[in-house]
């Protein structure tokens, strides 16, 4: 993977993983109303819990609970907050938070998010499509009233067979693992100016 666009991920280091060699992760504009998100985990498939494909591949909760991709959404100086979760199943998650884990509601998007996933033996390559403005809608007014640059956080959960969690972020804050905190939005995405 020699793309300048991906970000490696690094495991928090009470969560080490034996079967996971390599995640990496990338957010981007992919046109006038889409957000691009992209992950590739490098492991032993064989040693990790994928959620294979779900009869129903619409919201669901609690999808971190197994092997899940996230990424955390806000505007620059803005404490609210997006979360999505996204699943090898096509299931996927949208939460909204006013600031730091405090008043969580679940977000309309409007359109559920586009899950395109292909797996080889040792590779997952996950990415999910989001509108725009669906995703925005829930972050409210940019503090500055000019949404001009956005906050990201990209993360992923990887359970092994034994159902053990390691968590992966572009960087952890201090203490348990905590992919909410500030700290983890380490990304910033400039949005195309409005006419």
């Amino acid at each position: 993977m020699t793309d300048a666009s991906f970000h490696s991920l690094v495991a928090h280091p009470n969560t080490p993983s034996r079967v996971v060699r390599r995640i990496a992760a990338s957010a981007e504009l992919a046109g006038p109303d889409v957000l691009r998100f992209r992950y590739v985990l490098e492991a032993d498939l064989q040693q990790v819990r994928v959620p294979p494909p779900a009869a129903d591949a619409a919201r669901a909760d609690n999808l971190w609970a197994h092997t899940c991709f996230e990424a955390f959404v806000s505007f620059a100086l803005s404490p609210r907050y997006l979360e999505l979760n996204f699943s090898t199943s096509g299931q996927w998650a949208a939460y909204g938070f006013e600031s730091h884990r405090q008043h969580m509601a679940a977000v309309d998007l409007r359109a559920p998010p586009r899950l395109t996933l292909r797996r080889s033996d040792e590779r997952l390559d996950l990415q999910a499509e989001v509108a725009f403005s669906g995703a925005l809608l829930s972050l409210g007014t940019a503090p500055d009233g000019v949404p001009g640059r956005l906050r990201i956080a990209l993360s992923t959960v990887v359970e092994d067979r034994e159902g053990r969690l390691s968590y992966w972020a572009l960087c952890h804050p201090p203490g348990r693992p905590d992919f909410h905190h500030t700290e983890s939005f380490a990304l910033t995405l400039e949005l195309p100016a409005t006419p």
